[in-house]
């Protein structure tokens, strides 16, 4: 591991000072990717600003229509709240394993965009809106590609705000070592709109699948995403599984959970 300076603020305005502060500073969340990289001597950031200090970025609130929660609140405690929608908790309680679910943090995955991560799609298909400490992103304009987020430099989320759905579950083909989503599809129909999207399987990561959110619009069941189709040339293939896999996956992951819905 290479020397960095440490730095854990107490409040947003301290972390942002911080990470202006250093040549290549970077944050920290739960640690669960950077850390293993600073180990293997993969980064090698000038100042590292842990931001478990910050009280303020913990909590679930409850406001009405849609539930906002804070982005160093880990999954266990989104897993564990009685305020958010039942499919947002059920994703967040099979993220890795007991160790990773209290560690982890939902700004921090979300923040980090891992092509396999699972709350991205969450954020897709619930049409959530992230917060950070200078304005709010749609979640359509915030994932621009693999690794790669709207973040500007200097930019911290502070909190996800995701809309109650009438209906959403989310189905997860995952890879038995990591419980990392080989394709994970998340089904959610809100205010009448039906949003599917799709993780583990995109070579730019996560995606809508607008194809199979047209079928289900018109008819809501599992039936109909026999009619939709998903490119194969957009899709990831590697020593796990093929694009083409991936591509038989998504249909039949998205028919279980359209089935889960109902």
């Amino acid at each position: 591991m290479h020397d960095f300076q440490y730095h854990k603020p107490s409040s947003v305005a301290d972390a942002v000072a911080a990470l202006g502060s250093g040549e290549d500073a970077t944050l920290v969340a739960g640690g669960m990717t950077l850390i293993p990289t600073l180990k293997q001597r993969l980064a090698a950031p000038s100042d590292l600003v842990d931001l478990s200090g910050v009280a303020d970025l913990v909590g679930v609130r409850d406001k009405g229509d849609h539930v906002e929660i804070g982005a160093m609140t880990t999954h266990a405690a989104v897993a564990a709240s009685p305020d958010v929608p039942g499919c947002l908790a059920e994703l967040a309680g099979n993220i890795g394993d007991a160790q990773v679910r209290n560690r982890g943090t939902i700004g921090g995955s979300v923040a980090n965009n891992d092509p396999t991560a699972c709350y991205p799609s969450a954020c897709l298909a619930l049409n959530a809106t992230i917060v950070t400490n200078s304005r709010e992103i749609a979640a359509d304009d915030y994932f621009t590609g693999m690794f790669e987020t709207a973040l500007e430099e200097g930019e911290i989320i502070t909190a996800i705000r995701f809309p109650k759905p009438e209906a959403g579950k989310y189905m997860k083909f995952e890879n038995p070592a990591s419980r990392y989503a080989l394709v994970g599809v998340f089904v959610a129909k809100t205010g009448g709109q039906v949003r599917v999207a799709v993780t583990g399987a995109g070579q730019d990561g996560v995606f809508r699948a607008t194809d199979i959110e047209s079928a289900l619009s018109s008819n809501f069941s599992p039936d109909a995403v026999d009619s939709s189709t998903i490119d194969v040339d957009g899709l990831n293939g590697d020593i796990h599984a093929s694009a083409e896999y991936r591509q038989h996956l998504i249909g039949v992951m998205a028919k279980r959970a359209v089935a889960a819905c109902a």
